[in-house]
């Protein structure tokens, strides 16, 4: 009893919070540059949909020229152009006004480009480069650049953040009759005290929103081992788990990136006569698609991914205070001790009792 209320009177004297502390603080610097990556990339791509939309601009168009080169000529002419590379694939266009796009391998990346095949011009890239961009930072999100092994990595950084939270949640609370003022920012304190005040009511208030983000990056490396745990209590029908674990993280293809459909909520078929109605759903299909959601605010319009876009800053912003009383409460003190060391070794400082 006297732990318990120790803990919620004055948990500054209770060694669990001061152990809880020094994880938070290591774990918060361990993890500082993940945090950085994926909070600004995750921003970057929440309007990814939209900015495929709108970079799409079709099939290039060419003018018609009496016959189009043979695939064997515009080969020669590719690989001229791009000494080192091997060609893939050639895709005609559909209509004879269309550009060709080839496809090739150099150094083990692929390079899409559009060429006329009338003159075997080369036009420039198959994907726009704000498709390019996007596509990048998604991947850069999802598996950090790094293909199935970072696809693991960012996910036990995730189970790592979501530790993070929770510790950071039992550090901040400072006893029940100081909990309120914890919320605020004293504007009046000193700059160590208002970084210290901007770290913890930020991360008081956007808790439960950090650790959405946390415990969502969990579930979107490893989809089907939720899927098997929502199933066993309700049955799943649109997203019931696979025989097999999926070979890769969600995302757009290495073919051609487009959004891939499994990061959103799948839409109905239209309602009235003669349409068929949205598919039929459980409770658990509802949770896992709020899991969806959540993690990437599709779910209300762009105002929410606004929104989100916005509140995607808020780690960094927690990273960056929580770096700040890390050096005014480690390095900074043992700087001080060195220097010191240094001048008593080197005789500046004399002994009082000298």
């Amino acid at each position: 009893m006297t732990f318990l209320r120790n803990l919620w009177r004055r948990p500054q004297n209770v060694w669990l919070r001061k152990a809880m502390f020094q994880i938070h603080l290591w774990t918060g610097i361990a993890l500082g540059l993940y945090v950085l990556v994926i909070s600004l990339s995750g921003s970057a791509i929440v309007f990814r949909n939209e900015i495929y939309k709108a970079a799409d601009s079709g099939p290039h168009v060419v003018e018609v020229k009496g016959e189009k080169l043979p695939h064997d000529d515009l080969k020669a002419i590719a690989l001229k152009l791009y000494p080192g590379a091997s060609v893939s694939y050639i895709w005609p266009g559909k209509k004879p006004e269309h550009a060709t796009e080839v496809w090739m391998e150099r150094n083990n990346k692929r390079i899409q480009r559009v060429f006329d095949p009338y003159t075997g011009k080369d036009l420039g890239p198959s994907v726009p480069y704000p498709i390019q961009v996007t596509a990048w930072f998604m991947q850069l999100h999802t598996d950090l650049l790094g293909g199935e092994t970072g696809r693991k990595i960012n996910g036990w950084a995730s189970v790592v953040f979501t530790l993070l939270c929770i510790t950071g949640a039992i550090v901040w609370w400072p006893g029940v009759d100081k909990w309120k003022r914890s919320l605020w920012i004293n504007p009046k304190s000193g700059w160590k005290r208002i970084n210290w005040d901007l770290h913890s009511a930020v991360g008081a208030w956007t808790f439960l929103l950090v650790f959405m983000w946390a415990a969502t990056g969990i579930f979107l490396v490893w989809p089907t081992q939720f899927q098997r745990l929502v199933n066993h209590y309700t049955p799943l029908l649109q997203y019931a788990p696979p025989e097999e674990e999926p070979a890769a993280f969600v995302g757009p293809p290495p073919a051609a990136p487009v959004i891939a459909q499994s990061d959103q909520a799948p839409k109905g078929f239209g309602k009235g006569k003669g349409k068929r109605g949205p598919p039929p759903h459980t409770s658990g299909d509802t949770f896992i698609r709020w899991l969806y959601y959540l993690h990437f605010g599709n779910f209300a319009g762009w105002k929410v991914k606004a929104l989100w876009t916005a509140l995607g800053f808020l780690p960094v912003l927690l990273f960056v205070t929580g770096t700040i009383m890390w050096w005014n409460r480690v390095l900074s003190p043992s700087a001080r001790r060195a220097k010191r060391s240094r001048l008593v070794q080197s005789g500046e400082v004399v002994s009082s009792i000298s």
